[in-house]
């Protein structure tokens, strides 16, 4: 009983630690009570209107504090393949994972597009607003849809810090330094620094900073 007891200290007071930092509970809710995030596999959406489908997994909702992990889960059971493509229905969430699914994406070679679908493949405009645009981001081809919307604005830290200054800088640089890698222009950091509401980016804006690279049929 003595050592039953001293095992079960040693292992709660370490995870109790560990769930009293900063956003441990909302990683560990996440991870193993419930996800922020819904997905779904579509064996063939029209995303270029081509008539020809793809494989894609839709996923929306908030981007949580462990949603990265729960993505790499979901393509891995989805099995897509390069030139697939994952679409995208979100509000935003955090910054740090939006930023490594599109690291994943891009990895994978898959294309993204702003859409949700039905079960026969058929697209229906959404939006993909804040941390969601990195993700969009990260696709090898970001298709435009007709209707979809994309919407940024200046990213700020939800915990206090001691100089705001200094940590919107590294905010700031550390998007932009992720927008380069995905080949989109910095002036997207300038339309986002222009407001903490969501500027809604129209399709020309976003073409012309290369956020968009296929737009929707029949739009220039």
């Amino acid at each position: 009983m003595i050592i039953f007891v001293l095992l079960l200290t040693g292992i709660a007071i370490p995870a109790y630690r560990d769930l009293s930092q900063p956003g441990a509970w909302d990683f560990w809710r996440e991870s193993y009570v419930s996800a922020s995030m819904t997905s779904s596999v579509i064996s063939g959406a029209d995303i270029d209107g081509s008539g020809r489908g793809r494989r894609a997994l839709a996923i929306n909702g908030k981007i949580g504090s462990a949603s990265a992990n729960w993505f790499r889960d979901r393509l891995d059971e989805a099995r897509l393949s390069p030139g697939d493509a994952v679409l995208l229905s979100s509000q935003g969430g955090a910054l740090d994972q939006a930023a490594i699914m599109g690291d994943v994406i891009r990895a994978r070679g898959l294309v993204t597009a702003v859409a949700t679908a039905d079960a026969s493949g058929k697209l229906r405009a959404a939006y993909c607003a804040s941390a969601c645009v990195l993700v969009y981001a990260g696709g090898r081809e970001r298709y435009g849809i007709e209707g979809s919307r994309l919407g940024v604005h200046r990213f700020t830290t939800a915990t206090k810090v001691s100089d705001p200054l200094a940590e919107a800088q590294r905010i700031q640089g550390m998007v932009l330094s992720y927008m380069t890698r995905m080949g989109v222009s910095s002036k997207i950091i300038e339309a986002m620094s222009q407001t903490s509401d969501i500027r809604w980016l129209s399709p020309k804006e976003a073409l012309a900073m290369n956020l968009i690279t296929r737009p929707a049929s029949g739009r220039s």
